[in-house]
């Protein structure tokens, strides 16, 4: 009789091998200069999150908060989230512009070029 398995799996903990694997899986549509985050839209009126980089946010696509609610938990469990504008707190440019610049050099790290302007 084969054994059963059973996996306990921590949102956050799922919420970090999402990034890891987004981090490493070297693609990104926005690189190779076809947007299909922009283009192709879902039921919802969202873009079709394939790639590293959230094209509408601006940050990554796996650290992105406003695609993926399932990470709200987390930006709040560590004290990161803006209640004023309803998402981290690391990633509000509207509270402080100058916070996009830690994702644009990531971008810039990966990619050796800018990001494309956000688009929401």
């Amino acid at each position: 009789m084969p054994m059963k398995l059973r996996w306990n799996v921590s949102p956050i903990l799922l919420a970090v091998l999402a990034c890891i694997v987004g981090c490493t899986s070297g693609s990104d549509d926005t690189a190779s200069g076809t947007d299909k985050s922009a283009a192709a839209k879902s039921d919802e009126g969202k873009g079709a999150h394939s790639g590293w980089w959230c094209v509408e946010h601006g940050v990554p696509e796996g650290e992105c908060s406003r695609c993926d609610s399932s990470l709200i938990a987390g930006f709040k469990a560590k004290g990161d989230w803006c209640e004023k504008h309803d998402l981290p707190e690391s990633q509000c440019f509207k509270c402080d512009p100058k916070r996009a610049e830690k994702y644009i050099a990531r971008y810039e790290a990966k990619y050796g070029k800018k990001p494309p302007e956000p688009t929401e």
